[in-house]
């Protein structure tokens, strides 16, 4: 093997370290090309205990089952019942919030997801969200 490095090679090196381009995520280009394996889960009329019961559960058998993408609906919770009682935060109770926030706090859940993004608008847009698995090893 040759360990000599030619100056192009050094120039390439300089110019990329230099550069302020950002390499393209291959986890991500991978997502693209499995995203016809998908399930959705609709959590209207959930309370966040049931919620957060029923998202683990799902996203477990989603991960065993091969699924790379799966689409929450948590609603917008325009029609949330708790601005009845004065001791409960109008925004953080909401499942649109607090649902990904229990995601993200489950190490458990967190091994088995490259991504957590906003739902585009024909998914539900800002009442709910995409969850990318990864692939079961």
């Amino acid at each position: 093997m040759n360990n000599k490095i030619s100056d192009k090679d050094k120039q390439d090196w300089e110019n990329f370290l230099s550069s302020d381009d950002k390499l393209p995520n291959k986890d991500l280009k991978k997502i693209n090309k499995r995203v016809a394996q998908s399930k959705n889960i609709d959590l209207h009329g959930c309370t966040l205990k049931e919620a957060n019961t029923l998202i683990k559960k799902f996203i477990n058998h989603s991960y065993n089952d091969g699924i790379s993408k799966i689409t929450v609906v948590t609603g917008k919770g325009l029609h949330s019942n708790v601005e009845k009682d004065p001791y409960v935060s109008k925004d953080l109770s909401i499942l649109k919030y607090s649902v990904p926030e229990f995601i993200q706090n489950d190490a458990e859940l967190m091994k088995k997801i490259i991504e957590i993004r906003d739902a585009n608008i024909e998914d539900g847009g800002g009442g709910a969200f995409y969850i990318f698995l990864k692939k079961k090893l």
